[in-house]
């Protein structure tokens, strides 16, 4: 469809055939006109009686809306709408001429939920029908935003020397520890869907794989029930070897500045984010704009977020986590994307490095993990890791972890692990910022949540 309205004068009178949704039909009697829509976009069909028949423009008048038709005709230059004495004349637009119409499949009446209307619609409607929500325009927009992002992330650590890998999803120990796990037999054996790929990215960099990445699902089994949390997500993660934080940060914050340069320099990925647009508007909401992010992204340490927070009259003393509230405090000077380094150690897993003598304002020792912000929401953890088994093992059992539990990833440390460092980043949550959703369930295409496992 879209292909006909960007190249219609060049075929105009060539045969085509087109199929696709029937968004809606107008006209009685000897004439008729349909609206059909493709993924590509919407091009109007004229169909007489004389030309496809009295019987089948009587069965078209009648087809219900979303029904699949296939259309045989010409293509023909549409007559210019009237317009006022000074206004611009718009550009033409084509339209096929019908000769024949094949019915594919008549959709049922009434619809669930409505295609082209501009009306609210509660969220969990829309998911319990998310095969007909896909057809709305801003929502199908959203999907195939996604996918390019997923190209463009691809493509940044690719050419920073990463290669793709894949890690189990079915193990038999939790990866960050704690209790946030789907239990599953394997067979005989208890096992567990995975939460992160973390210990096996590690594994690699022992194997001296050296520069990995991953694009796959994690499961968390967490009770929260917020607008950003899933219990199954799509992330980047990746891992690097002879690398420290300030390595990968560097990593992490060129690909995202990849991300934004890329779609606000792709014509289809800003038609995309325009159909976004043009369904706020009809909602009274702000249009987004891809701002490209500025190389380097700031660094708040730790200690001086803690400082920060105090001056503006947050409650929080050195050694809590940052909430909500807290977080809302920071993005009145960091709105944008910012890096959150040198967190206490007490806070982070016990994969995390420390350098001995880094301590905070109390005396306790900080890590050398980070977190990635946008303005108040947390996008992505890292740091470098701890490759010195025997400081290892000790963060396993200051953890109350036991050792042997975990011997299939301790043991990958006995025979020498070079220094290495990596991050993992919510595919999901990098959707959020790019396109303004306000849930995190709106970036995926049949998310998982605390309440939702159907469809």
């Amino acid at each position: 469809m879209g292909e006909i309205q960007r190249m219609g004068a060049d075929l105009i009178d060539q045969e085509v055939t087109i199929a696709g949704f029937m968004e809606a039909n107008r006209g009685k009697g000897a004439i008729c006109f349909v609206d059909l829509r493709d993924g590509t976009g919407t091009t109007q069909v004229f169909l007489k009686g004389d030309n496809v028949g009295d019987e089948a423009l009587d069965m078209v008048q009648r087809m219900t809306r979303e029904s699949t038709l296939q259309f045989t005709g010409t293509v023909s230059q549409k007559r210019p709408p009237k317009t006022k004495e000074g206004e611009p004349t718009p550009p033409p637009a084509y339209e096929v001429v019908a000769t024949s119409v094949t019915v594919i499949a008549r959709a049922e009446a009434p619809l669930p939920l409505g295609v082209t209307d501009t009306v609210h619609v509660a969220l969990d409607t829309r998911l319990d029908n998310r095969f007909l929500d896909l057809r709305r325009a801003q929502v199908n927009a959203m999907f195939r935003l996604r996918g390019s992002v997923l190209q463009y992330g691809r493509e940044a650590l690719i050419a920073e020397g990463f290669f793709e890998t894949h890690t189990p999803k079915i193990v038999a120990t939790a990866t960050e520890g704690g209790t946030d796990l789907f239990p599953m037999m394997y067979f005989e054996t208890p096992a567990f869907l995975n939460q992160s790929p973390q210990l096996y990215k590690q594994l690699c960099m022992s194997g001296g794989l050296e520069r990995v990445f991953e694009v796959g699902p994690a499961f968390r089994a967490e009770k929260h029930d917020t607008y950003r949390h899933l219990n199954e997500f799509i992330s980047f993660d990746i891992e690097c070897s002879w690398a420290n934080d300030d390595d990968v940060m560097g990593v992490l914050e060129r690909m995202i500045h990849h991300i934004w340069k890329s779609v606000a320099e792709d014509d289809s990925c800003m038609a995309h984010i325009n159909t976004i647009n043009a369904y706020r508007a009809t909602q009274d909401e702000e249009p987004i704009e891809v701002i490209v992010p500025e190389l380097p992204f700031p660094r708040l340490s730790y200690c001086d977020a803690i400082a920060t927070i105090k001056a503006k009259g947050g409650s929080i003393e050195w050694g809590d986590d940052i909430d909500a509230e807290n977080s809302d405090l920071l993005a009145e000077d960091l709105p944008q994307f910012y890096f959150l380094p040198r967190w206490p150690m007490d806070l982070k897993p016990f994969y995390i490095h420390h350098v001995e003598g880094e301590i905070g304002s109390t005396g306790k020792q900080l890590s050398r993990g980070f977190d990635l912000n946008f303005g108040r929401d947390e996008l992505t953890s890292g740091g470098q890791r701890e490759h010195r088994m025997d400081v290892l093992i000790e963060n396993l059992k200051d953890m109350e972890l036991d050792p042997e539990e975990f011997e299939f990833y301790v043991a990958g440390f006995r025979h020498g692990v070079p220094p290495h460092a990596g991050w993992g980043l919510g595919v999901e949550r990098i959707l959020m910022k790019l396109t303004g959703a306000k849930n995190v369930r709106e970036t995926v295409l049949f998310p998982r949540d605390r309440r939702r496992v159907s469809p």
